[in-house]
């Protein structure tokens, strides 16, 4: 099949995957590990990669499609279950996100799709979206957590 065309950037636990094997796709996170949440569910983050959404190991222009679903927990203890199965933003969330936007960018082939997902308990969706200068096609803005779809230029 040669290169794959998919890339989430993110995957933690690859919740909203109908098939989390998917063979098109390539999944990253920066962590890898296997817990018990305190209500007996086990938690599996195994990415194929484990690398930085800040600065990922692939070439200018690689995929079609890419998912960028980064941790959106401002404040979360850090072992509690919400920041071990989404993660937890850093001080510098800011640049970080900015930076994750950039590199999802880069490794998008013109004319790619990049689904952003965002869950705005902590922090607005708005602020968020100042964080790049590609402006969104369409997306559902009606519930707390948004699907945002982004159509990169040729």
């Amino acid at each position: 099949m040669g290169a794959k065309p998919i890339l989430d950037a993110c995957c933690g636990s690859r919740m909203f995957w109908f098939d989390k094997s998917d063979p098109r796709a390539v999944f990253i996170d920066n962590r890898q590990f296997e817990d018990t949440l305190c209500d007996g569910r086990t938690l599996t983050i195994s990415p194929d990669i484990v690398g930085d959404f800040r600065d990922m190991p692939f070439q200018n222009n690689s995929f079609s499609l890419v998912v960028f679903d980064p941790p959106h927990l401002v404040r979360a203890g850090e072992t509690s279950w919400v920041a071990k199965k989404y993660g937890r933003l850093g001080d510098n969330w800011k640049s970080d996100l900015r930076q994750g936007f950039a590199e999802c960018f880069r490794v998008l082939k013109p004319n790619g799709t990049l689904i952003f997902k965002w869950n705005e308990e902590q922090v607005p969706l708005r602020e968020v979206l100042a964080l790049t200068d590609e402006s969104p096609l369409f997306g559902n803005k009606r519930a707390k957590t948004h699907w945002i779809v982004f159509m990169k230029g040729a």
